[in-house]
């Protein structure tokens, strides 16, 4: 949508080939329904992929104030909260609505439920585009067909598809922004828990703090979310079959020294208390009765009773707790993906270095981002800078 408004505002005579029933579905789930579109914080560090200085690049043409200046163009009032941006109704809806609205002043002709499965560069220059019963012809196009995740919302990896028909390499795609599995099968126990935690990855020393959700089958979050991307990629480099190793901190504001005295102080209710009552009130219960149950020690025994080599235990687990990775969910589950077309084939200005006349924006390309707005304002910024660039090399 914003390659064709773009284009459209450049003065091209503009087609939007949609595959689905209505454009801009994958909008309305973004941010929790909020549509966190952006970030004051932007950089090239929060993406992954491409070429760090190709993708600060495009940032450079097309920044966080360019954002807001396309949005409230569109009549969107947009807010800012700790340096993320959203729209000010905080409905998803209100972003996607400006869009299609934009669209139809500028005269774009929207062709729903055309689900294109094949594109043939025509030997005089142009190009043939097929769906279904349907044909097109076009001078340029511009491949956004996103990614693999969320497929019920009409990702479902047909993009790659097309641009490797058309000579494209496709960097190895998996889930990225996903929930983690892991092989604890005592997590059930805790399913539902929230606690703020640091995760650490042992091996390679990957850091995230935030909000820990724990699952039946493993970890979720946005520490999580952060994560999953170099997870998923450590996890294919080691091959089938293996893990990762991860450190939970959950009283992660301690340092060693207050963690030291707060265990010493304790021990000052050592008295007639049960281990239950003696461990309350440190973390979640169901987490402390998980972390007794490791240690060896019933709930309903005297602390007095109990070996400081148990109650040591209990206290390690709070700052060290390990758990197993052993694979991420589905791309039915993913926000984003890793991988996609290999961004050394693509320009400054996202034309085909293989392809004259072939464009591309968004997620099909070997760009994501951080959670936190930066891959909808990788959406803008490379539908911007593709619809620009196609509708000024068109005959218009």
């Amino acid at each position: 949508m914003t390659a064709a408004i773009t284009a459209a505002g450049e003065g091209a005579t503009v087609t939007l080939l949609e595959g689905g029933e209505r454009v801009g579905k994958k909008i309305l789930s973004t941010g929790n329904g909020k549509c966190n579109l952006g970030n004051l914080q932007l950089s090239a560090d929060a993406y992954r992929g491409a070429d760090r200085e190709w993708i600060a690049d495009c940032l450079a043409r097309f920044d966080s104030e360019d954002t807001v200046r396309f949005f409230r163009g569109m009549g969107l009032l947009v807010k800012e909260r700790n340096g993320y941006l959203y729209p000010m109704a905080e409905q998803a809806s209100a972003v996607l609505d400006v869009l299609r609205a934009e669209l139809r002043v500028l005269g774009v002709e929207t062709v729903t439920e055309c689900k294109v499965n094949a594109v043939s560069r025509e030997a005089g220059g142009g190009f043939t585009v097929s769906a279904g019963s349907k044909t097109f012809r076009f001078d340029r196009i511009i491949l956004a067909c996103g990614s693999k995740a969320a497929p019920k919302t009409g990702s479902d990896g047909s993009g790659y598809v097309l641009a490797k028909e058309l000579g494209h390499a496709i960097v190895l795609v998996m889930p990225a922004l996903v929930q983690l599995r892991c092989r604890e099968p005592y997590l059930k126990e805790v399913a539902g828990v929230r606690a703020e935690a640091v995760i650490r990855e042992l091996s390679c020393g990957i850091e995230e703090r935030g909000e820990l959700q724990l699952t039946d089958y493993g970890i979720s979050g946005i520490p999580v979310f952060q994560m999953s991307r170099q997870i998923n990629d450590l996890l294919r480099k080691r091959g089938a079959g293996s893990e990762a190793e991860l450190t939970v901190n959950l009283l992660p504001d301690y340092s060693e020294e207050d963690f030291a005295r707060l265990c010493a102080g304790r021990r000052l209710l050592q008295t007639d208390r049960t281990a239950e009552e003696f461990f309350t009130g440190i973390l979640n219960k169901k987490l402390m009765l998980l972390f007794m149950k490791h240690a060896g020690i019933r709930r309903d025994m005297p602390i007095a009773q109990v070996e400081s080599e148990k109650i040591d235990r209990v206290f390690g687990l709070c700052r060290d707790w390990r758990l197993h990775v052993t694979g991420s969910n589905s791309y039915d589950n993913a926000q984003v993906c890793a991988g996609g077309v290999d961004t050394a084939q693509v320009g400054r200005d996202m034309e085909s270095l293989l392809v004259p006349g072939l464009f591309f924006a968004g997620e099909i390309l070997d760009v994501d981002g951080r959670c936190g707005g930066y891959n909808l304002h990788w959406a803008w910024c490379s539908g911007h800078l593709a619809g620009r660039a196609a509708a000024r090399q068109s005959d218009i």
